[in-house]
């Protein structure tokens, strides 16, 4: 749909997204989202944790997510943040190509005659779990844009709220 809209509206978006930036205003109505239960398969639909809970956002929301995680990708890659293992939600780089890399670990350690250990962390509920206080610190370090800071300032405020 956006992308059929005229050319007026695409850069009044485009101006609403650059002040975004510029004012650190993310709209409250675009944080809202409407939060549908989805039954995991083969689970007893009467415990409340066998639902995955699925948010849905303005499309603008993503849009504007979308334009912030490249932003901050780019000043993360710019700056060596990240470590070169680090494969999950890094474009071009998926877990696949992580898990290739681990094969190819393990056989070019086999073909030597040695001995390769593993060990594989499936963390739940993992980002339920960020220390938004260690991250917001982590962001002031690094010199991160205020827009990112202030947002996980805001993810803060709503993780206090929540307790």
């Amino acid at each position: 749909m956006l992308k059929n809209l005229p050319c007026t509206m695409i850069f009044e978006f485009t101006e609403i997204i650059n002040n975004i930036f510029k004012f650190n205003y993310f709209p409250k109505a675009w944080k809202t989202a409407v939060v549908v239960p989805i039954l995991k398969p083969g689970k007893d639909p009467t415990q409340p944790e066998n639902y995955r809970p699925i948010s849905l956002l303005s499309t603008l929301s993503k849009l504007t997510e979308n334009f912030i995680l490249d932003k901050l990708n780019e000043k993360l890659a710019k700056n060596e943040i990240l470590c070169p293992e680090q494969f999950g939600f890094r474009k071009s780089l998926t877990t696949t190509y992580q898990l290739v890399r681990v094969v190819e670990y393990i056989t070019s350690g086999f073909e030597k005659g040695e001995c390769t250990g593993a060990v594989f962390l499936d963390v739940e509920k993992a980002f339920d779990r960020v220390w938004i206080q260690g991250l917001i610190h982590k962001l002031i370090k690094y010199k991160t844009p205020p827009p990112f800071t202030a947002a996980s300032k805001i993810l803060n405020r709503r993780e206090k709220i929540r307790s």
